[in-house]
């Protein structure tokens, strides 16, 4: 009964049971008691008025646990969020951090650093590994810029050195107009074979770029290739090279660039007779595949060949092999080559054994054979 020391009777609940509610419902605070108390008020008869109470100390204690345990709880949420979240980024930003690491090491000249890739497969990874392919074709163009401008320096540097040192032994030895007339017209040679590998260069870059104008017409492949049999049938006779030509009377037409074509032809068939000792053979064939829409000339031969490490770097520009190297030549042939056999959608394959001969095929669309199954 200690409750029901200090609670009186509430006015305000009685003047509401007289003026005829059934009960009302009082929630009080006593000043010596931390929990409240809930009191009932109602009428069970004329002037007499029941009052209930019952203490919210169960309440209280239960909320105030609920309260304690509540911040306790979302205060170690929040710590063990924080912790969780710091080690996500750190995680994932630890991809960024070691791209941001490498391309500073490549700024500073290291080319042959690149971002380490995970196993995880996610976003990070991927832009790693698309970095590194970056890094990839960067440093090959790097490298192939480098090998060229050496290639150039070299190939430059020997008919220059010609052109300067007939001009000092005509200077120094030669006092007629016959001497200096010999001299201009050796330099007037060299300086066509420089301008001649320069626009060769000229013409493989614009080819592979893309840049280079095709002058499109309708090219019949079989006439073509015959001609450039018959041109090369006196330099394979003064070899003593057998040159044969095996061309079907009729081909598609096929649309491509004459000039291009006849210079892309005649570097191979030029190769073919001058790697083929005496005695040997070379031969063109010309096929035409419907089933992949294309007519293939294959130019084969059974001279010195290639060897199995040179094959891959044949088409580079400048390169020569060891054999190669006795020959004379740029090193720009292939190259010309692939590039105007890639600029009317085609390509070159070679096959080549050392000391047993090649073969390099080439591949060109034919419109007329395209649609068909």
């Amino acid at each position: 009964m200690s409750y029901w020391q200090d609670i009186g009777v509430h006015r305000d609940a009685m003047r509401r049971l007289t003026g005829g509610e059934k009960q009302v419902l009082k929630t009080i605070s006593l000043p010596n008691r931390k929990e409240k108390i809930r009191i009932l008020y109602r009428r069970i008869g004329p002037g007499v008025f029941l009052q209930l109470g019952h203490s919210m100390e169960p309440y209280t204690r239960f909320y105030q646990a609920f309260k304690t345990i509540f911040v306790i709880t979302m205060g170690l949420l929040v710590i063990l969020s924080a912790l969780t979240g710091w080690f996500m980024a750190r995680r994932a930003l630890s991809g960024v951090t070691a791209v941001t690491r490498t391309a500073r090491q490549i700024a500073d000249g290291a080319l042959e650093q690149r971002v380490p890739v995970k196993t995880a497969g996610d976003e990070i990874d991927q832009m790693a590994v698309m970095f590194n392919r970056m890094l990839d074709r960067i440093q090959s163009l790097i490298t192939g810029i480098r090998n060229m401008s050496d290639n150039i320096a070299h190939d430059l540097r020997s008919p220059i050195t010609r052109i300067r040192g007939l001009a000092e032994v005509t200077l120094t030895t030669k006092t007629g107009l016959e001497g200096y007339t010999q001299m201009a017209a050796s330099t007037i040679e060299e300086c066509d074979g420089l301008l001649d590998m320069i626009n060769s260069m000229l013409l493989i870059s614009q080819s592979e770029a893309g840049a280079s104008r095709l002058v499109s017409v309708s090219v019949n492949l079989t006439r073509l290739l015959a001609d450039a049999c018959e041109l090369f049938q006196p330099a394979a006779e003064d070899k003593e090279v057998s040159l044969n030509c095996d061309l079907p009377e009729e081909t598609p037409p096929l649309s491509g660039d004459v000039k291009l074509l006849q210079r892309m032809f005649a570097n191979l068939l030029d190769n073919a007779i001058k790697y083929t000792p005496a005695g040997g053979r070379a031969q063109v064939t010309l096929q035409t595949r419907k089933q992949g829409g294309i007519v293939a000339v294959i130019i084969r031969d059974n001279g010195a060949g290639i060897s199995f490490g040179d094959l891959p770097h044949i088409f580079n520009r400048f390169y020569r092999s060891d054999q190669s190297r006795s020959q004379t030549g740029t090193g720009l042939g292939l190259s010309l080559a692939r590039a105007v056999a890639r600029a009317h959608g085609g390509d070159i394959a070679v096959q080549s054994r050392l000391g047993q001969g090649s073969e390099f095929t080439v591949s060109l669309p034919v419109e007329a054979y395209r649609d068909l199954p």
